[in-house]
């Protein structure tokens, strides 16, 4: 140690000092630099060094030195915190997640919409014929609403379903749908006895089909927020209930038992998921009892429906069971591999609304077993991976969002299957996906792109 306290190293030492060398051979080419780039560099590398994790070097020989072989090469040293590069990796990461969708969903769905548009042709050609004298008619509207669901389809999937959480949002979808509901049943255009329809220039839209979308929204938004005390009824069940049951009566008075009755059951296995107690769902499975049998024998058509469904014998003239034979016999008459497509005999005028509520029927006579349970797959595939990406949901409200969506689709899918086999009381509702006609078609399809969309913000990126 010398006398004026400056700390003295051998010229062959191994040790440098931490700021020394290495400071010194960095700042030596930044002398050529304007003052003001200088300051620039100075300042970037006190914000690089400043955190106080972890530095991450890349070394290489700088490019001064590559000309001058006489001068001994000094090494410049690129700093990195570790923070700051593993929070760039973080954001890289998930972008490549988020953008993994669940291809298998997608396609199981692709693959309905096809084959809608063109079972939807076989059936419906002889009576586009008969009406309009265009054969291609329903069909060319079916690939017009298919172009319109698909394109929704895309829209939702690359939404971020966390928006749907909204309070504002999902109220005012509330609020719209009720106004629709009130004004079909005041104003809506009657079909076949039901006034479901609301005009829009030459297209006819349900506002129910849109209803269960809000319905199913509005009740993953109050579970996931009042889910810890999920068996207290005010607290819980009460708001769902009186959003849900006023919205299913407005559709059940259009007429439309079915779609009504698939709102409540689409709402009751949510909760279940929930984690409502059993006393609950069976009290409430016990006081519906009463109010389905009223509604069964408030109208005569449904009574003689189901009267003719157990004892067939009870309508000789075929008024009320004329379409489930029709049905069964053009299930029964296609066997294994099928008549043949377009060459289907019941959808010439003997099996009414043959391309849409019984459009299973006719895939069943023209494509045999093979083609019914192809379809029949397609939909336990939606089934299967809705339910896994329910599972697989980032938080709980995409979790009961998916779910409701799932359930949704498939609920609906097994009721209109259901009547086609004779399995359950005639009742006119849409086979989704499949069946002619543009509001259910284009809700499903958006459906499956909001399951997309939390597909890809699952904890666990969903492999196709």
């Amino acid at each position: 140690m010398a006398g004026g306290g400056a700390v003295t190293r051998p010229r062959g030492s191994g040790e440098q000092s931490s700021v020394g060398p290495a400071r010194v051979g960095a700042y030596r080419w930044e002398r050529r630099l304007p003052q003001s780039a200088r300051w620039v560099s100075h300042s970037t590398r006190r914000l690089m060094t400043a955190d106080r994790s972890p530095i991450v070097t890349e070394s290489g020989s700088g490019a001064r030195d590559a000309g001058c072989p006489g001068r001994r090469r000094a090494k410049r040293e690129r700093t990195w915190p570790v923070g700051l590069r593993d929070a760039g990796r973080k954001r890289r990461d998930d972008v490549a997640r988020k953008l993994k969708s669940d291809k298998v969903l997608f396609i199981a769905a692709l693959l309905l919409v096809c084959t809608s548009i063109v079972m939807v042709y076989s059936a419906s050609a002889a009576i586009a014929i008969d009406q309009l004298d265009e054969s291609y008619y329903f069909m060319t509207r079916q690939a017009l609403w298919a172009v319109l669901g698909v394109t929704g389809l895309a829209i939702a999937m690359r939404l971020d379903y966390r928006a749907y959480r909204n309070e504002l949002l999902v109220y005012g979808l509330l609020g719209i749908v009720g106004l629709a509901l009130v004004y079909v049943l005041l104003f809506g255009t009657t079909r076949g006895g039901a006034a479901r329809w609301l005009n829009v220039g030459s297209l006819g839209i349900q506002p129910s089909e849109l209803a269960k979308i809000a319905c199913a929204l509005f009740t993953a938004m109050i579970l996931e927020r009042r889910m810890h005390r999920i068996n207290e009824v005010r607290y819980s069940i009460l708001p769902i209930a009186l959003v849900v049951l006023p919205t299913a009566l407005l559709i059940y008075k259009e007429p439309d038992f079915g779609t009504a009755a698939s709102l409540i059951l689409m709402v009751m296995v949510m909760l279940f998921a929930a984690g409502l107690n059993y006393r609950y769902l069976i009290g409430a499975a016990l006081a519906g009892l009463p109010v389905l049998c009223f509604l069964a024998i408030s109208e005569g058509y449904r009574l003689a429906r189901i009267v003719a469904f157990f004892n067939a014998n009870a309508d000789p003239t075929g008024k009320y069971s004329y379409q489930a034979k029709q049905s069964m016999i053009a299930v029964g008459s296609g066997g294994i591999f099928g008549l043949g497509l377009t060459n289907g005999l019941q959808k010439m005028f003997y099996l009414p609304q043959s391309h849409t509520d019984f459009i299973y029927a006719v895939i069943s006579e023209e494509l045999g077993i093979i083609g019914a349970t192809s379809v029949l797959i397609c939909f336990c595939v939606i089934a299967w991976r809705g339910l896994r990406i329910a599972m697989r949901a980032e938080d709980q409200f995409g979790a009961f969002m998916a779910l409701g969506l799932t359930t949704m689709i498939c609920v609906q899918a097994l009721i209109n299957i259901s009547v086609v086999l004779s399995m359950m009381p005639t009742k006119g509702i849409p086979l989704p996906l499949v069946s002619a006609g543009g509001s259910s078609l284009i809700v499903s399809l958006i459906a499956i792109g909001m399951l997309l969309n939390i597909s890809q913000h699952s904890t666990d990126a969903v492999e196709a």
